[in-house]
């Protein structure tokens, strides 16, 4: 058995040291709700997650918008994160009563990159400033995101957008001359 995660241990090391970490990624969130989710870079381990999901429990949707701060593990594709921003509920029913949901949301969870695809795990309280049918709710979930710009693409493209904004300065200051 201790064999086993040693295996698994190095595995884990030497697939994700040659898999491309993410710029843009987008796919779904299964837990407690269920929705999509996507995932933009912002700056170094900052990313902006936008969350929409329906619940099984309760007659409403939900958009979530999270700054998240990710603290990489032995490889910058392996990273704990947390994160907190807000949500706003939409209600699917037509109950007069229940007003929709809006407050705060925090998150804390577990990502890795691999080939192509990131998988993170997290726990998603939200609390409600107003609305919902509970003044907060506890969400657990499993996302597996695609990776839609890696982030050596991103940078490749902003150094060939920098060389040719160069190559055109070099060329109107020579036909200046």
């Amino acid at each position: 058995m201790k064999k086993f995660f040693l295996n698994l241990f190095f595995l884990l090391i030497f697939t994700s040291s040659f898999s491309q970490s993410y710029f843009t990624a987008g796919g779904v969130r299964l837990g407690t709700d269920w929705g999509i989710s996507f995932q933009q870079k912002i700056y170094k381990h900052l990313t902006a997650e936008v969350i929409f999901q329906s619940s099984f429990f309760r007659e409403e949707l939900m958009l979530t918008i999270i700054p998240e701060y990710h603290f990489p593990l032995v490889t910058k594709r392996l990273n704990l994160y947390l994160g907190a921003g807000f949500h706003k509920g939409f209600i699917t029913s037509s109950d007069p009563v229940y007003q929709p949901p809006h407050g705060i949301t925090t998150l804390a969870g577990a990502e890795i990159t691999l080939a192509g695809f990131t998988v993170s795990y997290d726990f998603k309280p939200a609390f409600n400033l107003s609305g919902g049918e509970n003044p907060w709710y506890s969400q657990t979930a499993l996302s597996v995101r695609y990776v839609i710009i890696k982030q050596n693409a991103f940078k490749k493209m902003k150094r060939k957008r920098t060389r040719k904004k160069k190559k055109k300065e070099r060329a109107k200051a020579h036909h200046k001359k």
